[in-house]
């Protein structure tokens, strides 16, 4: 009897969790309805640069996020260990409401920076956006394609890059708007730059329900996050971890 009764319950709590689900969806805007979003991807990037943005901006109301590059297909990280699959190519893509660059090692930026292909798109397609964003060393990317003015973040190692080869002032933030551009520092701030374009997509309280969606409360371990307050030491040992552990 307490088993039939467990039983019971438990299948009357997934119904209404079922029903809730379905009211959510009818009341939500239809997938497309809204901000088309693509992500650049390109041999060598850093995982979470366009990961982290692509989870929160993919919970935006109608929403359409995709990974985009060359070709089709898988696209390597700066590790090799991993890869995510561009579902469009360049020549698929002609808009975009937003556009995310993200960042890479010293291999993927450089030849990213230098790949005349990749540069004349982005140009191409930041006619159209109404947003047009980088995350980490995504940033001189962005400069490559002649496309900051102004003051910019990167990631922090390459401060002193951005500023003499691009002539922007370099803002330690964890991100940084001028017009219509946003630039992120490095890697993980992609996900608060990514939190503030949900806001300018929608408003304040859509973005504060996206955050609280998939929990992002930060509280790490160790207090070594900031450039600005890390020793040399700490700043020598990581760069070298990232050498490290790129191909």
């Amino acid at each position: 009897m307490n088993t039939t009764r467990r039983t019971v319950l438990a299948a009357g709590a997934s119904a209404g969790l079922a029903l809730g689900l379905a009211s959510t969806a009818t009341a939500a805007p239809a997938a497309g309805s809204g901000p088309h979003i693509g992500i650049l991807l390109y041999d060598g990037f850093s995982l979470l640069d366009p990961t982290g943005p692509a989870e929160l901006l993919s919970r935006v109301p109608g929403a359409t996020v995709s990974m985009i590059a060359e070709r089709r297909g898988p696209v390597r990280t700066d590790t090799g260990q991993a890869a995510v699959v561009a579902d469009r190519s360049l020549a698929e893509v002609r808009r975009l409401d937003v556009l995310l660059v993200p960042g890479a090692g010293n291999r993927g930026t450089i030849a990213a920076m230098e790949n005349p292909v990749l540069l004349d798109w982005i140009r191409r397609v930041d006619r159209t956006t109404t947003w047009t964003t980088a995350v980490c060393t995504g940033t001189l990317v962005l400069g490559a394609a002649g496309l900051l003015r102004e003051r910019a973040t990167t990631y922090w190692a390459s401060a002193d890059y951005l500023e003499q080869t691009f002539g922007v002032e370099y803002v330690a933030e964890r991100y940084v708007r001028v017009g219509k551009v946003i630039t992120a520092a490095g890697v993980s701030a992609g996900i608060d730059m990514a939190l503030y374009l949900a806001s300018l997509l929608t408003d304040e309280n859509t973005a504060r329900a996206v955050q609280l969606a998939v929990e992002y409360a930060p509280d790490p371990p160790f207090d070594s996050g900031d450039a600005a307050t890390a020793t040399p030491e700490l700043k020598k040992l990581a760069l070298e971890l990232l050498a490290k552990s790129q191909t």
